[in-house]
């Protein structure tokens, strides 16, 4: 039984790149709860980043990954949610940022931009670091 189910969607561009995810997810001992695109055809991004915004909203994933070409587009429409803290991280170092200071509930990457690596690496930042509260904790309630 998996500890935790990561929410994971992506447009056409972040495809390939969500199913890489979705394997080292299930490598790393977590559930995933993919919620598409299934293809490459043409999709539009908000779609897909509403679709995990709404799972954690539900309660049904605490915390989400989502993937297009760079990365911007689900991650400012992932933000438009109230439950959602969506950050676009570049490298292990903002991943780690996200979850330390901002308490990042989304990562969002760009698939045209880094590449399988990279990605991980983020992954893995992302899902191990602890948010660090204190002073922090302050400014993220402004947000929620």
């Amino acid at each position: 039984m998996p500890a935790e189910t990561i929410a994971i969607a992506a447009d056409h561009a972040g495809f390939a790149l969500k199913s890489v995810l979705a394997g080292e997810l299930e490598r790393l001992g977590y559930g995933v709860l993919d919620l598409g695109t299934h293809s490459a055809d043409s999709v539009d991004y908000p779609d897909f980043a509403q679709a995990v915004a709404k799972a954690i909203e539900a309660g049904t994933s605490r915390r989400g990954v989502l993937i297009c070409g760079s990365g911007i587009g689900v991650c400012i429409a992932a933000n438009r949610f109230r439950a959602v803290r969506a950050a676009l991280c570049h490298d292990m170092a903002s991943a780690a940022l996200a979850r330390r200071h901002n308490d990042a509930n989304v990562l969002a990457l760009g698939a045209r931009l880094i590449g399988e690596d990279v990605a991980k690496d983020c992954l893995r930042a992302f899902l191990e670091t602890e948010f660090e509260g204190g002073r922090h904790a302050r400014r993220v309630a402004k947000m929620s």
